[in-house]
């Protein structure tokens, strides 16, 4: 039904005016009244048209019927146009500008033909009935262009989609050439057509791949289109609005074309006349705008990651760099105004989430490194980029406010919070800033930024990320025990302070081995820290005067390497599969890489640690159990000759064997020295 738009623009027919009108009709919606019709002659019988129900094809019966109204109302028009005679049959062109000029002016009229500058026709005489008739017509094919473009948009068309917007475009552009007053309803239906402009533009610069497909669908003109454009040439030039419907080829542009489409749509929606009566299509709009400043935002954040990574050696932030993170976060902020204006606090916490990557960023290009790629200190722009992220993601979270809102926006952010915590906490760690810290003021705040990671380490829901969670969760706590470990071996004189830091690396190391424990894929890292703990237990040994201490620490010290027998099941197991695979793709002849990600470097690199290590404890062992003066139990014995045991096989193993051979050996050792456990285990695991 057309009646809103058809009480704007009536056709009251005159019989002064046209002798032989058949009926006199207040408006094209009343045909359905047939008390209103008032014949001079006999009218025939009413009959049904068929009706088909693809849209697309209901559009197409209304532009033929448009285009014979239109020839009808053109060929009762004196030739008093200045125009040159068209020929129906020679396609008008589609063109497109390149140039920052051609941007400019088209810049200028898209925003000035939002608000329509009014060029009553030359050729019609304003009111009559050929005038009057033309404003329905071109606004009906402008309704029908947009319905086709829409199902197009729908049908992922989008080369398709955007020839049909720059018709209903054109023929809004030919309406305002012969209308000299707008009503609310096709300024409100005119932001639509801007809107979908928009929309189609946004996707050609998501999709860029199938540029050469939309080429061809945008082309494509039929001759009934053609027939169309001809009729609305005669009015106007119909080059108001090509700068936002040509089809251009750098998505960057067509992203700028899309948000300027945006714009006009709200110009419109906010002007006095229309104001009142597009809340709800206002609101969408807005929604469009932040969505499209976010899109330009990521582009532009997404150039400043990718001019790092092209710079070989980072010396200092180049000008180019400062101004694209200046484009961004003017994006970003622009968005989150959108957003805020009609109270989407989930597009706003997402437009925050990515203001603080950006800091991230930012902070990253202020990573010096030289040459030889080694980097310096942790600089104070680095902590204060890194700061700044933090901010915008706790903005995001109290945007939020609970996980209920929107649980996939919130895990998203709590992950990147306490990953930037956790960053820099680490760098903080790897390379203090000596130079202007003291060494107990870093220590404070890595503490802090670790345990605030932690704190946003998500362990108890189940998701795709948990298994992240566990391993963050668990290398943090490693590395507070390595600093804790570390502070306990250089701290002089203050026993109380000693003994604090002894019981925290004491701490974060079981809590670290646990979580290490639970996850199949972090071998080499298990290893590792099994092995710091050990030294953490001999160094303390070293320190202790009474042999029945040093038994208790040794003894401690064995029980804790006996865990590394986890480790190595773990790894027996991936270089068992590995093998498999090998020898598959050997007998094959395919390339011979295998799927596991094993670092079998640094496995052999923790075996360095771990065979003197073990050694030096079943030494030591032996040392105190054989000096004992009290004469030693039948169970002590039995353990003495399973250490001497152990102790020679390890010390006469081969150092060159295959690595598979040497891991089986430390399991086959390790299982001697916990013999409740049984032989269950390495069947079990691997």
């Amino acid at each position: 039904s057309d009646s809103d738009e058809n009480g704007s623009f009536s056709t009251t027919l005159d019989s002064q005016d046209d002798s032989k009108a058949v009926a006199i009709i207040k408006s094209v919606g009343e045909l359905s009244v047939p008390e209103k019709y008032k014949s001079t002659h006999q009218i025939r019988p009413i009959y049904a048209f068929p009706v088909s129900q693809d849209k697309e094809e209901r559009c197409r019966h209304v532009l033929s019927y448009v285009l014979k109204g239109l020839k009808a109302v053109d060929g009762s028009i004196k030739k008093e146009s200045d125009l040159p005679a068209a020929d129906p049959n020679t396609p008008i062109p589609l063109k497109y500008e390149d140039g920052s000029k051609a941007v400019e002016k088209g810049i200028a009229l898209l925003l000035d033909r939002g608000w329509p500058s009014l060029t009553p026709s030359r050729r019609m005489i304003p009111g009559s009935w050929q005038h009057r008739m033309k404003l329905q017509l071109f606004f009906k094919a402008s309704k029908a262009y947009y319905v086709l473009s829409d199902a197009a948009t729908n049908l992922l068309k989008y080369g398709r989609a955007l020839r049909y917007i720059k018709l209903a475009l054109q023929c809004h552009d030919a309406y305002c050439s012969v209308s000299s007053t707008l009503h609310s309803r096709v300024l409100l239906f005119h932001s639509q057509c801007l809107s979908l402009c928009g929309d189609i533009q946004l996707m050609l610069a998501q999709n860029a791949s199938n540029r050469a497909a939309y080429l061809e669908e945008y082309s494509y003109q039929t001759r009934e289109d053609q027939e169309v454009l001809h009729s609305l040439h005669r009015e106007s030039s119909c080059q108001a609005f090509n700068m936002a419907s040509d089809l251009a080829t750098d998505p960057e542009y067509q992203l700028f074309v899309s948000s300027k489409c945006y714009e006009a749509a709200y110009e419109l929606l906010t002007s006095g006349v229309v104001k009142e009566h597009g809340p709800e299509q206002l609101a969408q709009v807005l929604k469009r705008l932040g969505n499209i400043r976010n899109e330009i935002g990521v582009f532009y954040m997404n150039q400043a990651a990718a001019m790092q990574t092209e710079k070989e050696v980072k010396k200092s932030v180049s000008i180019a760099e400062q101004e694209i993170w200046k484009k961004s976060f003017s994006c970003f902020e622009k968005g989150m105004k959108d957003f805020e204006a009609i109270e989407d606090s989930t597009n706003t916490s997402l437009l925050l989430c990515n203001t603080g990557r950006l800091m991230r960023i930012c902070a990253q290009a202020h990573c010096a490194t030289s040459a030889d790629l080694s980097r310096g200190e942790f600089s104070p722009e680095e902590s204060l980029y890194y700061n700044k992220a933090i901010d915008y993601y706790l903005r995001a979270m109290r945007s939020l406010a609970t996980r209920g809102n929107h649980p996939a926006v919130w895990d998203s952010v709590n992950w990147e919070l306490s990953t930037t915590y956790f960053t820099l906490a680490t760098l903080l760690q790897d390379y203090a800033p000596l130079s202007r810290k003291a060494q107990e003021q870093i220590e404070r705040e890595v503490t802090e930024a670790m345990l605030k990671s932690l704190k946003y380490c998500d362990l108890q829901t189940e998701s795709a990320r948990q298994p992240l969670y566990q391993y963050r969760a668990a290398t943090i706590h490693h590395r507070l025990a390595s600093m804790y470990h570390s502070c306990f071996r250089n701290q002089v004189g203050d026993e109380h302070l000693r003994k604090q830091h002894r019981s925290l690396a004491e701490l974060h190391y079981s809590k670290a081995v646990l979580l290490f424990l639970s996850l199949k894929d972090a071998p080499c890292e298990l290893l590792r820290t099994l092995l710091e703990r050990v030294a953490f237990a001999e160094f303390t040994m070293a320190g202790q005067s009474s042999s029945g201490a040093k038994l208790k620490t040794l003894t401690g010290a064995l029980d804790i390497l006996t865990d590394t027998r986890h480790a190595f099941l773990l790894i027996h197991k991936e270089l068992l599969e590995d093998y498999t695979e090998l020898t598959r793709h050997l007998d094959s002849g395919t390339d011979g890489t295998t799927s596991s990600g094993l670092n079998t470097i640094e496995v052999m690199k923790l075996i360095g640690v771990f065979e003197p290590s073990f050694s030096f404890l079943l030494l030591q062992l032996v040392k105190l159990m054989t000096a004992m003066k009290r004469k030693p139990s039948n169970k002590d014995e039995e353990l003495l000759k399973t250490y001497k045991n152990v102790y020679s096989k390890i010390l006469r193993a081969e150092k060159t064997a295959p690595l598979l051979s040497r891991i089986e050996l430390f399991l086959d050792l390790l299982q001697q020295l916990t013999p409740k456990t049984g032989s269950g285990d390495l069947g079990a695991s691997s």
